[in-house]
């Protein structure tokens, strides 16, 4: 059977959906070349009575199953990050749950979890009381995170603050901040720098638009403790610029590529050195991109690039400008996979993208053999289709 999928065009065209499924060789075995962190969504509970801006509903047994789903295929959880909608619908009391519960469950499921640190709890800059913030509460706020996540056992990615980015006045204010959060860690943390293109409100991080200047702000923050840093996440979609800070690093400091773009060729690496991983395209991907990682293991890079390169027009199409609202491409995936029953997200954010660039992410996906039921996800494209009224074959 055939589906009628619209296109940007607003027309409609036939599209003749896969029979079988991607199926990886050894699930679940570890992966021992790069540490690979999938960002993980959250399921909303779709019959809460809670709209945009209301406090997060979350499904908490269908989140947890679909981390336990990820470390299955040996692939570690980043959890309450960008991904999560975290500052897109998740707020922090419903984020320190998350970050409360996924801890535990990887405890029980023997998985590797890293949770977001923020500060998420303040103001808005933009409301009266945010434009009062100082430096200093938003380092108390980093602080507050920082405990939870350190008592929860996870380990702790500290995320680009925007009460940072509004109330800095110059790198100084990022290297003292950092400074401090840095001396009181308990474990080696992941350093988070998230672009203006997931995140408009943190342009000009590390105290400057221009990027030559952030990173040198940047690095400095890592050179001066490198011991209590184990890695650096950077998503800012630009390879070029990840190569060259990846080679600065001190030795010992990994680099998670955080690139949605580019993210084949980063974890392939070249003579000088290779990125890990923290991804929200991960999430759709798991089982595959796992599957990838374990023929890395061997030394085939060739295999593994042949596996994961043409993964890459999905990962492109998700996080398509305006690129922060790619968690809505995930939650459709996951939804069509079989992960969850329906369709809903956190904050109504399934509203976040059109007809056409689900119905395009779907091919992809399939193209790839993305689903591990093909007719399942067929099914529920055409109830999707229907809902917007496109019906028949």
């Amino acid at each position: 059977m055939t589906l009628r999928l619209p296109d940007a065009a607003g027309g409609l065209r036939r599209y003749e959906p896969r029979a079988e499924p991607f199926v990886p060789h050894a699930p679940g075995t570890p992966l021992v070349s790069r540490t690979v962190y999938a960002a993980a969504h959250v399921v909303a509970d779709p019959l809460a009575d809670a709209g945009p801006g209301a406090p997060a509903a979350v499904d908490w047994d269908a989140t947890l199953a679909f981390r336990r789903h990820l470390w299955s295929h040996g692939l570690g959880v980043a959890e309450a990050m960008d991904t999560a909608q975290r500052g897109m619908g998740l707020d922090w009391p419903a984020a320190a749950e998350l970050i409360r519960r996924s801890a535990a469950e990887a405890r029980s499921a023997g998985g590797r979890v890293a949770c977001g640190v923020g500060t998420d709890q303040l103001p808005d800059a933009a409301s009266p009381e945010g434009a009062a913030l100082t430096v200093a509460d938003v380092r108390h706020a980093y602080e507050e995170q920082l405990a939870l996540v350190e008592e929860s056992g996870a380990r702790a990615v500290l995320m680009a603050s925007r009460a940072l980015a509004a109330t800095a006045q110059s790198p100084d204010d990022y290297l003292e901040t950092y400074a401090h959060l840095l001396r009181q860690a308990a474990e080696p943390v992941v350093l988070h720098w998230l672009g203006p293109m997931f995140d408009p409100a943190l342009d000009g991080y590390w105290g400057s638009a221009d990027l030559d200047t952030a990173t040198r702000t940047f690095l400095d923050v890592v050179a001066a403790h490198p011991d209590k840093v184990d890695g650096v996440k950077i998503s800012l979609l630009d390879a070029a610029r990840e190569v060259d800070l990846r080679r600065r690093l001190p030795r010992g400091v990994r680099c998670y590529t955080g690139d949605d773009f580019h993210y084949p060729d980063l974890m392939a690496g070249d003579e000088h050195g290779f990125s890990h991983a923290l991804l929200g395209v991960l999430d759709p991907l798991g089982p595959l991109a796992a599957e990838a990682v374990r023929v890395l293991d061997t030394g085939d890079v060739t295999g593994f690039r042949a596996l994961l390169d043409p993964t890459v027009p999905l990962a492109r199409h998700l996080f398509g400008a305006p690129t922060r609202f790619y968690k809505t491409g995930v939650v459709l995936l996951a939804w069509l996979a079989g992960h969850q029953s329906h369709f809903t997200m956190v904050g109504g954010l399934q509203s976040a993208r059109s007809l056409p660039h689900l119905a395009r992410a779907y091919e992809l996906a399939d193209e790839i053999g993305l689903f591990p039921d093909p007719k399942l996800a067929e099914d529920r494209m055409r109830t999707l289709l229907a809902l917007y009224g496109v019906t028949g074959e």
